[in-house]
């Protein structure tokens, strides 16, 4: 018992003298808080500033150590990633972006942290005060027009001469032969979206072997900024930027089993100001850390157990169309906001032949050769359940195919459409206009 009384008091004596072992955590006024109204800054106030600012905000029990080493640890990287002391400095553009990231961490239950929550009751995000959030974000305003006189577009640049990635990652000038993932419609960022798969991440989705994704897979996510045509609809604009996913366990084990990337404008350049940049990836992509840090429901009509990580009612096309799309590549996409559709273009092989310009070329509508195929398929919209201010495909509504006979002219077309998607028989002036419309729609620009 004496030697136990001995280690009792040993064991008090170091606690004590550990509490001086106490490195600082600074605090200051803040600098240039995010620009917003009243109630949302009082909802972050509440809930965000114990990690996220500038002050220093500690409960009694945080005071001591060694639990005051993990909290440091906690609020130096909660600032690094997300100061609202500090965002103000930053574009409105920029300052609208991190608080819809912030939303959709707190939505998916990553933020607050739950071991941070778990003793601070208060960090808590209310059902209310996130609706609060999401009311002030409001991301389905109207996509902006086209300008009456565009500006040339600035020199592609040479696919296999693109630099590699800060981190190290190389360009991969294939991901334009990918074959469409899922598709999406973001109004945070007001930009349209296709995630497109190499064979390995394709065959992956298809077969339901994303649990996690196989080593080799690889994704495109390509965005253009969402512009309204002339007819109502909103369109591919300008190119945005291309961003890689590269799936290799071994390699990539500090960045979560995968490799990072994004290349922005049409010259492709490298993002971001050194490596580090591939924190904002990691952060970005942790609230789905559990379905292997993928945010996108890849279109597959096979089923699995847990909800929301497969589309497979997307994918939901009858066997007996003359041609199944979704093995296709895809050309372009338009949004029909007025009935929440999402149309996206595919071409067979011979029909992509003939869509092969790149840059201000691309542009131009194609004039496709005999045997060319083209399937446009709509599906109604819904919104996305891993990202607030994102749409993704829902159930089909249409697919029409449109062949042709002669170069440049429209030849046969059918419409399968309806619950059942069954063949329907438009009349002719109808097929007429509808086969124009699948003909004439200009590709997607891709770099």
């Amino acid at each position: 018992m004496k030697r136990f009384g001995k280690f009792v008091v040993a064991g008090i004596l170091i606690l004590v003298g550990l509490q001086f072992v106490r490195p600082s955590i600074r605090s200051k006024p803040a600098a240039a808080e995010i620009e917003a109204p009243p109630q949302v800054k009082q909802i972050l106030r509440d809930h965000c500033y114990s990690c996220h600012s500038d002050e220093r905000r500690l409960a009694w029990f945080d005071q001591i150590v060694p639990a005051y080493w993990l909290v440091r640890h906690d609020v130096l990287t909660a600032r690094e990633h997300l100061n609202f002391s500090t965002l103000g400095a930053r574009p409105p553009a920029v300052q609208r972006a991190t608080l819809f990231e912030a939303v959709n961490m707190i939505q998916l239950g990553a933020m607050p942290l739950p071991r941070f929550t778990a003793l601070h009751a208060d960090a808590r995000v209310s059902p209310q005060d996130l609706a609060t959030l999401k009311a002030y974000l409001a991301p389905w305003g109207p996509a902006p027009a086209p300008p009456s006189s565009p500006s040339p577009l600035p020199e592609p640049a040479t696919l296999a001469a693109v630099k590699p990635e800060l981190n190290g990652l190389p360009f991969d000038p294939n991901f334009e032969e990918w074959r469409l993932i899922s598709t999406t419609d973001r109004g945070d960022n007001n930009t349209l979206r296709f995630v497109l798969g190499n064979d390995a991440a394709f065959t992956a989705a298809r077969t339901g072997n994303i649990s996690p994704w196989p080593d080799g897979a690889r994704f495109a996510k390509v965005a253009w900024w969402r512009t309204t045509g002339p007819d109502g609809l909103v369109h591919p604009g300008d190119f945005v930027q291309v961003e890689l996913m590269v799936k290799d366990a071994s390699l990539y084990r500090s960045t979560e089993g995968w490799g990072w990337g994004r290349w922005r404008g049409l010259e492709l350049k490298p993002y971001g100001a050194d490596a580090r940049f591939v924190t904002e990836c990691t952060t970005c992509h942790m609230p789905v850390r559990g379905d292997d840090d993928v945010y996108t429901l890849p279109l597959t009509q096979v089923h699995i157990a847990r909800e929301e990580v497969v589309n497979h009612r997307a994918a939901a096309l009858p066997t007996n169309l003359p041609y199944q799309p979704l093995d296709w590549r895809v050309i372009t996409l338009f949004v029909d906001g007025e009935n929440h559709t999402t149309s996206v273009l595919f071409g067979n092989d011979t029909a992509m032949q003939s869509v092969h310009a790149r840059g201000s070329a691309a542009a131009e509508v194609p004039a496709y050769g005999s045997g060319a195929v083209l399937a446009l398929v709509t599906w109604r919209q819904r919104s996305d359940p891993h990202w607030f201010g994102a749409r993704i495909p829902d159930v089909p509504q249409s697919i029409e195919f449109a062949q042709v006979t002669a170069v440049g002219q429209p030849g046969t077309y059918r419409r399968f459409a309806g619950s059942m998607l069954t063949e329907d028989s438009p009349n002719q002036s109808l097929r007429i206009q509808r086969s124009k419309l699948i003909l004439g729609l200009r590709p997607a620009i891709l770099p």
